[in-house]
């Protein structure tokens, strides 16, 4: 059949019959079918393209073969875990040099004066004077090997990294010191680890150290490095008590007339020796070698590498304590790819200024500084219509994330979060949160509104920093992602708290490359925390979710952190407020959510009333737990016997409900040694416990 017979089979018009139709429109409605078509091919051009997530996201783990139901990264092609990324980066050392190399010694390292701009210094700068450090350091009698340990007592700054990197340089190890650990933990670490030598920021710290050494506190401690100026004093106070004290430039003079060739460590090889701040007892050091922190960082490249991948134009702002790993990980995958570090100026209300100045495009967070932008950009929406768009922009980019969209270009950001990114420098295009959860509700406005990938992770130190981390693509909150590349996680029974690895839950258990070796001289402690078979036991409860990643529910030793990161042992909490002499129990809790703790009290029936007509009240039990004014002597006198105890500020509870009825064992709140359930305290006092911290809030 010929076309044109079968066209007119089919009654549709020829292309004849077509161009004279189109001959008789007029020349607007033609213009307009133009216009119509290029603005459809110019959408189809520059719509918006989700991130090709790099593997299924309704199945984002595997299970192990022969394992006990132990999951791994669907990422990888077999259960071989990831050790490295780059061939030729096995150790820190390798990731410095790798960054040297590729960033065609650019920029490395940052630092600003108030009101100024960032000043650089380069990455043949830092490695010279890195090694200027190390040779000073064998100079002074200091042996190349994984048992010679340095510390640095220092906030973030330059030579934080050029001393870390002299000392791998010569394969020493470093042991950090921060001020929030208190004096009695310095003084231990120092003796612990056999610090002889510690290299500080301030003279303030040097004479801290210095008190230490006068006490008879810590004799091992010879050598002190100051990094600021300070006075002739200080020098004349160090030789009374047999300590010498140099400035970092002497250090760098004396490397520099020394300077001896790298003597680099292997990756089995320690690199840090990381004290954790326990909540009871001393702090535990715990022993990272260069392959964990090497694996670590590969993981986090092999996970975001689709979508997010660092060159030399990347540009990191440090702020989170260099003395934790969560940020010597981030620093290393930024140092290996060339790219900048810029240091904030010491001072944090002063941070958002030094972003503005900066313009990082890496920006790593913990959940306290998201809870106070996200208080922030809703405080200053003071009308109801702000808020009522604040809200409508926030849903619509929500549901252009449920679709994969990362963007920061929409109407949406044109018209609201413009000035909220800006605030961040208006260049950020990776940011990641771990330390503590986060809120789901602020994680996902502030993915809206700050229109970068936002990954968050989960972790501790004794897996170097993180175990799992949530892949690009799934932007959706409540879970701490799926396995990294280099770990392999498995829940065990709790079965005191009912949580069964068959249904799911349980104890979150940890195994791979970037497990640690134990805690420094502790091999008690190492057992509890790692089993023979080489499971790092965290103490978190964590739940599989049908997509394969995992969400954290609870705390196997009812220890816990507020949302500052603030450790809490409500246990010994409570054990010291029950020497207030109308209390019979009390349940102190807290959330990682929450930046204080509450509690609920059950007054003593037997000494209550005496004890409230001390206080000008009267009335029976029951009506006296309904006192508003008994409830606040009885927060008052709990404090105050808090204060002399020793608490400290963020373990004092902020309120309390009273209750009229005993924990027991009949109505299920105690076990049958009479400890308290935690569980189920909580589960029957959770209208008491909201209403507690809406209070706070109103």
């Amino acid at each position: 059949m010929q076309a044109h017979e079968l066209f007119r089979h089919l009654r549709m018009p020829e292309l004849g019959d077509v161009r004279q139709y189109v001959r008789t429109l007029p020349t607007n409605t033609l213009m307009g079918f133009g216009a119509f078509a290029a603005l459809t091919t110019y959408w189809y051009a520059t719509r918006p393209k989700a991130l090709k997530p790099p593997c299924d996201l309704a199945m984002q783990s595997v299970e192990v073969k022969g394992s006990e139901h132990a999951r791994r990264s669907s990422l990888l092609n077999s259960d071989e875990l990831l050790i490295y990324y780059y061939d030729d980066v096995r150790t820190v050392y390798d990731v410095f040099q790798r960054g040297l190399q590729v960033s065609n010694n650019g920029p490395c390292l940052g630092v600003r004066k108030p009101n100024q701009p960032y000043e650089w210094i380069s990455y043949k700068e830092v490695s010279d004077r890195a090694e200027y450090v190390g040779s000073a350091l064998l100079h002074r009698g200091f042996k190349p090997s994984h048992v010679q340990y340095i510390g640095i007592f220092s906030q973030n700054r330059p030579e934080w990294v050029i001393i870390e990197q002299g000392c791998y340089a010569f394969s020493m190890v470093v042991v950090p010191l921060y001020d929030t650990l208190g004096i009695e933990a310095i003084t231990y670490i120092v003796n612990k680890a056999d610090l002889s030598l510690v290299f500080c920021d301030k003279p303030d710290k040097a004479r801290l150290l210095l008190t230490s050494v006068e006490k008879g506190e810590t004799p091992i401690l010879n050598t002190i490095v100051i990094m600021d100026s300070f006075g002739l004093d200080l020098v004349e106070r160090g030789k009374k008590c047999g300590v010498e004290i140099f400035s970092m430039k002497e250090i760098e003079e004396l490397g520099r007339a020394h300077r001896q060739k790298p003597m680099p460590p292997k990756p089995e090889d320690l690199a840090v020796i990381c004290f954790t701040s326990g909540t009871t007892g001393n702090p535990k050091g715990a022993m990272i070698t260069h392959q964990n922190i090497v694996s670590n960082a590969s993981a986090f490249v092999k996970t975001a590498e689709k979508a997010f991948m660092p060159c030399s134009d990347d540009v990191l702002i440090s702020f989170l304590p260099l003395a934790h790993m969560f940020e010597r990980v981030v620093e290393c995958v930024v140092l290996c790819h060339g790219a900048r570090i810029g240091f904030f100026q010491g001072d944090i209300r002063l941070l958002m200024d030094d972003l503005k100045t900066l313009q990082p495009t890496v920006f790593p967070v913990v959940p306290r500084l998201l809870n106070r932008m996200f208080d922030k950009i809703f405080g200053q929406a003071d009308t109801s219509l702000k808020r009522w768009m604040l809200d409508f922009a926030s849903k619509r980019k929500e549901a252009e994330l449920r679709s994969g969209i990362v963007r920061n270009n929409s109407f949406w950001d044109k018209v609201i979060f413009r000035k909220i990114q800006a605030s961040l420098g208006g260049k950020v295009r990776l940011m990641i949160t771990g330390a503590a959860p986060v809120s789901a509700s602020v994680l996902t406005f502030l993915r809206t509104a700050l229109g970068c990938q936002f990954y968050e992770g989960y972790g501790q130190t004794e897996c170097t920093a993180g175990c799992s981390l949530s892949l690009p693509g799934d932007w959706t909150a409540g879970h701490v992602g799926a396995p990294m590349p280099c770990s392999i996680i498995k829940l065990v029974d709790v079965q005191e708290m009912n949580y069964l690895a068959a249904k799911g839950e349980g104890e979150v258990c940890v195994k791979g490359p970037t497990v640690f070796r134990g805690y420094l001289k502790d091999p008690e402690k190492t057992a509890e925390a790692l089993d023979e078979d080489g499971w790092l036991h965290t103490g978190d409860i964590g739940k599989w979710l049908p997509n394969g990643t995992l969400k954290i529910i609870d705390r196997k030793k009812h220890i816990f952190k507020l949302a500052q990161g603030e450790y809490i042992a409500p246990e010994k909490i409570e054990n010291v407020y029950l020497r207030c002499e109308a209390l019979a129990q009390v349940f102190v809790h807290g959330e990682s959510l929450q930046a204080f703790l509450v509690a609920i009290v059950v007054p003593d029936p037997e000494t209550l009333r005496s004890w409230a007509k001390k206080r000008g009240l009267e009335g029976s039990y029951e009506e006296l737990c309904k006192n508003k004014d008994l409830k606040k002597h009885i927060l008052e006198d709990m404090v105050r016997i808090g204060k002399e105890s020793g608490l400290k500020s963020f373990e004092q509870v902020k309120d309390i409900a009273l209750h009229t009825e005993m924990f027991s064992i009949e109505n299920g709140l105690l076990t049958p040694t009479l400890k308290a359930k935690r569980p189920e305290l909580r589960k029957f006092f959770q209208s008491q416990i909201d209403e507690l911290y809406a209070n706070a809030k109103m």
